[in-house]
């Protein structure tokens, strides 16, 4: 089943999204690196995309830079006045992503800030609210990821969190696998959130079987 997953990724991919040198050479910069291939596909990068687009997205925040794949297609979505910012805690990681974003040309509207993304956070006090913020870091964190996302946004900032379902894991209550446990909080802590609209969406192609949180600050 999971080849033919990944067909109709490459189906998709083929018929709406076609060639793209900056985005190929991103994730073979990535491999010759050393990074993880943990990247979101191509199809979710179009999806992340378009969701800042129709939420109108002039400030980006993701949490979880890597190789800055997925942080080129999130910066494609700004207008020429948008600003990104992208948290990473390695590096070596925010090196790779700096070239990749670079050899895109989105270099000049993203600001990578590197070490552990709570502290990233907790010292963020005086910046203009962001309107659209993308997670996918350690899942140990996603609960006070969002949290941190709310403080930082407005009424009608969107959120998406990535990798929600872990193959089922999430339904496994006594998982002693933190990032089990952490995507179980996550869930615990938005649907007792009176601020936040949400729901999650299953997923399978290129990342397996998987799924996204969709929020919205009210």
């Amino acid at each position: 089943m999971g080849e033919r997953w990944q067909a109709v990724d490459n189906y998709i991919a083929a018929k709406l999204l076609g060639d793209d040198d900056a985005l190929a050479a991103t994730l073979a910069n990535n491999a010759d690196q050393g990074l993880p291939p943990i990247d979101v596909s191509a199809a979710q990068g179009k999806m992340l995309f378009l969701l800042a687009q129709i939420a109108g997205a002039k400030r980006i925040l993701e949490i979880g830079t890597l190789g800055g794949y997925s942080t080129i297609w999130l910066a494609r979505a700004l207008p020429d006045d948008g600003e990104m910012v992208t948290m990473e805690l390695e590096a070596h990681h925010a090196d790779v992503a700096r070239a990749n974003l670079e050899r895109a040309g989105v270099a000049g509207q993203v600001d990578i800030r590197i070490g552990l993304a709570t502290d990233s956070l907790a010292a963020m006090t005086d910046e203009p609210p962001f309107d659209f913020v993308f997670i996918d870091a350690d899942k140990q964190n996603n609960a006070h990821y969002v949290h941190e996302a709310i403080r930082l946004g407005r009424p009608g900032t969107t959120i998406v969190v990535d990798n929600v379902v872990r193959e089922g894991g999430v339904l496994e209550i006594a998982s002693d696998d933190e990032k089990i446990i952490g995507t179980r909080a996550l869930f615990d802590m938005l649907a007792a959130e009176p601020r936040l609209d949400a729901t999650a969406v299953q997923t399978v192609g290129a990342k397996k079987w998987d799924g996204f949180v969709l929020a919205r600050v009210k």
